[in-house]
């Protein structure tokens, strides 16, 4: 029981660092960005190519990842993402979407369909045992406390920059109200490409970290879509408290549900999203102020 706690509790900080980045640019911009998914893909494939190809230690990939993902989310914020700010929502999903459907073609023209393989060094193998052979052993794979560790050091920085720092203080403000913050000197349109690019370069990251526990092949995107928008949906877009908490559930309840009953596979995910939903719709923490 305790290794399976474990284990939802390192894809549940998976998945956290994946979504958060969605969760805070939905939360700021409120743009339904589809594709977020994607800049997880290409952190990954960056990850994947630089220790096979070129022989990068694993540890410098993941900023190296970041830094991709985050560059890519500044030119695309940029470029593409800042026409569609004040469209519709749904133009918003359908050009979003159309994203994550380009991406996954692509990758699979450039880099095959074939699932990759994480390579990773000798230290993050194995396993370790404690209580072996008692009735509550735990099972801790390194590299799973690996992530562990680095996604828990990651939500501390985060919730330290949104509430320690001036640009946190900035982005707040932009959050509550971009006109007056606009008016008071702050240069909304630079907080929001930095939040865009630090959320796809989150993205990235997880992207990296998340190539050997989800898989990773050209479908990404569109494979694990669900389940950032329910990191989203259920955690909210006013918080970093709530998206990590949600994940949390979610990756407990999905590593649960996939070991006690099997045949049942994501129902009891959906189910406790639509319980969780139905209790507060709006999300387990909303921000007073927030719009």
């Amino acid at each position: 029981m305790l290794t399976i706690l474990f284990d939802g509790i390192a894809y549940g900080m998976l998945l956290f660092i994946l979504a958060v980045g969605l969760s805070v640019t939905m939360g700021l911009m409120n743009f339904i960005n589809l594709a977020h998914g994607a800049f997880a893909m290409v952190g990954g494939y960056l990850t994947v190519v630089l220790t096979q190809q070129y022989g990068v230690p694993f540890l410098w990939c993941l900023p190296i990842a970041f830094a991709g993902a985050g560059l890519l989310g500044a030119v695309l914020e940029r470029t593409l993402y800042r026409p569609m700010y004040k469209k519709p929502h749904l133009d918003q999903v359908l050009f979003s979407i159309g994203l994550a459907f380009m991406a996954v073609a692509a990758t699979d023209y450039f880099m095959g369909s074939q699932q990759q393989i994480m390579q990773l060094p000798d230290w993050l193998r194995g396993r370790t045992e404690l209580f072996d052979g008692e009735r509550y052993a735990l099972g801790m794979g390194h590299y799973r406390l690996f992530i562990i560790a680095v996604c828990a050091a990651l939500t501390v920085g985060l919730q330290y920059i949104l509430a320690k720092t001036r640009f946190g203080s900035r982005l707040r403000a932009s959050v509550d109200d971009a006109r007056v913050a606009a008016g008071l000197g702050i240069n909304v349109n630079l907080v929001f490409a930095a939040t865009f690019a630090v959320g796809s370069g989150l993205a990235g990251l997880g992207g990296a970290l998340g190539a050997e526990v989800l898989g990773l092949d050209p479908t990404f995107p569109l494979k694990f879509m669900v389940y950032f928008l329910i990191v989203v949906a259920v955690g909210g877009t006013s918080s970093i408290t709530g998206p990590l908490l949600a994940a949390l559930l979610l990756g407990i309840a999905d590593v649960a549900g996939k070991y006690y009953v099997p045949k049942l596979g994501a129902f009891i995910v959906y189910s406790l999203m639509l319980m969780i939903l139905l209790w507060r719709p709006q999300g387990l923490f909303v921000r007073k102020g927030g719009k």
